[in-house]
């Protein structure tokens, strides 16, 4: 049975015999005229006229003086007919290869075809070649399939070709993005690009990457764990409406909904509060979606989610109630405990009335079909967020429940200098206590409200949006999911040279 070092050492036999004929296995430009698809879709009004296509070659079979090729690009695929006494002969000037160099090509290169398109006589449409350019020759056979999810994320290059439903994914979910950006411009903010790297990071509880600049003589960094505390500065510089979107960095676990590195977004608008916050992000859930699944009906995670219906307002301490029958105010510890136990949730011996009562709704929140917002979260739960002047027990906090997960976070922002310090210093002293998810005291950003920032509202989302709707795992969410460094034993040898 062959080995991939004998399709390899082949191939490298015909890229030597390519070259000794004068071909470039690897030329610097190309031509094309129309993608594969559209030779199909276009047919009647492009039959008779000539065309130039690109693309990888996906298979090829060869009859005596008749030759088909598959050829694909992103688009799709098209059938590439070769007659010989038709085809231009080798021309090595021009990287033209004829039908006697059709065993020096392989399924995985990239070749240009120039011709008439045409019906075959069994009705296939196809390109009736006249010009075969050779653009990149393939070393390695792409395989047929590839089931094996290690493999599939440690060569995502492969996994697209074979699976192209995954390719699509990608696709999906550059709209997703791209949708979001295009809601925020149309609504009148700019987005500003923010450091990646920050002198103390914030807007997050979570476990920071540390690295340091050789610049500022080794001085520590931060990669982002949020993009808050900067478009806050913004705000307070005078953007009324400003947003950033890229990575972020949380130096935790790998879960099948989150990633240490991550696609966010976060905005924030100057003069709004909560309540038009929750009015926007409706409108904003209703137009990404539809622009990237072409659709506001879903079926995610056994849920049947209508994304284009009202949303129901949730009162967190009336569900808490309903659902346990406990005053999430009142309540004691041993009361949120032994509600707990009854609904065989695991009790810490560090149980405290938050944690635990925290514990109580999302144990309700893995029920949600939604879309639910999740209002009035009580301050002990939230301690950093803003006070409704209305009930000081409560923050002015909203949170969309959909398919069981809440899938962003919004907020009314603080803005009180003295408040945030002391919050700051509160959290700070956590930190210096062993707590690593505990925020740094950043108190040029005190300074900041100081001078002065408006009433504002801010709310931040996730890549974990597109997952879920998406139906994937964090890992399949991301083209190139974080794993650990290995190299196989054939790679290494097959590269003697690399030392590896």
């Amino acid at each position: 049975m062959a080995t991939l070092q004998d399709y390899r050492n082949e191939r490298l036999r015909k890229l030597d015999e390519l070259r000794e004929l004068g071909i470039q296995p690897y030329p610097a430009s190309s031509e094309r005229t129309h993608h594969c698809q559209a030779i199909i879709d276009e047919f009647a009004t492009l039959e008779g006229q000539t065309v130039t296509v690109v693309g990888r070659v996906m298979n090829l079979r060869k009859f005596g003086k008749l030759a088909f090729i598959v050829l694909r690009d992103m688009s799709g695929q098209v059938q590439l007919f070769m007659h010989g006494p038709d085809v231009a002969e080798l021309d090595a000037s021009k990287n033209i290869v004829g039908m006697k160099q059709l065993p020096l090509l392989d399924s995985g290169d990239f070749v240009q075809a120039t011709g008439e398109v045409i019906k075959t006589k069994t009705g296939e449409i196809s390109v009736g070649v006249k010009e075969l350019r050779l653009l990149s020759k393939a070393l390695r056979p792409m395989p047929t399939e590839l089931t094996s999810k290690e493999e599939r994320f440690r060569r995502r290059y492969i996994d697209m070709n074979v699976n192209l439903e995954v390719r699509e994914r990608f696709v999906r979910r550059s709209i997703f993005w791209q949708a979001t950006r295009d809601y925020l411009n149309s609504n009148g903010f700019i987005e500003v690009n923010i450091p990646v790297l920050e002198h103390t990071t914030g807007g997050a509880d979570a476990n920071p990457f540390v690295t340091s600049m050789d610049s500022l003589d080794d001085q520590p960094f931060y990669l982002r764990i949020s993009h808050e505390l900067p478009l806050k500065r913004l705000i307070g510089a005078g953007f009324e409406k400003v947003y950033d979107l890229g990575p972020r960095f949380r130096n935790e676990g790998m879960t099948e909904e989150h990633l240490p590195e991550h696609i966010a977004m976060e905005w924030y608008a100057a003069y709004w509060d909560w309540q038009k916050g929750m009015r926007f992000m409706e409108g904003m859930y209703k137009d990404v979606l539809q622009k990237t699944f072409g659709t506001l009906q879903f079926n995610v995670r056994g849920f049947d989610v209508d994304m284009s219906k009202e949303w129901e307002v949730w009162d967190y301490a009336t569900v808490i109630n309903d659902r346990y029958g406990i005053d999430v105010y009142e309540s004691s510890l041993d009361d949120v405990k032994q509600a707990l136990k009854d609904n065989k949730l695991e009790v810490e011996k560090t149980e405290n009335r938050a944690r635990g009562i925290d514990k109580l709704w999302k144990n309700i929140r893995k029920d949600v079909a939604g879309p639910v917002w999740l209002v009035n979260t009580p301050k002990f739960i939230s301690p950093l967020a803003k006070t409704n002047p209305e009930d000081e027990r409560v923050v002015e906090r909203f949170q969309p429940v959909i398919a069981g997960s809440e899938l962003g976070n919004g907020f009314s922002e603080l803005n009180d200098p003295i408040d945030q310090l002391g919050r700051f210093v509160e959290q700070q002293q956590m930190r210096d206590a062993g707590d690593d998810e505990a925020m740094m005291l950043d108190i040029d950003y005190v300074e900041m409200l100081e001078y002065g920032m408006p009433p504002a509202c801010g709310w931040g989302w996730s890549e974990r949006v597109f997952w879920i709707f998406e139906g994937v795992s964090a890992r399949e969410g991301v083209p190139f999911p974080q794993m650990r460094h290995e190299v196989d034993e054939t790679t290494k040898s097959l590269y003697p040279e690399a030392g590896l």
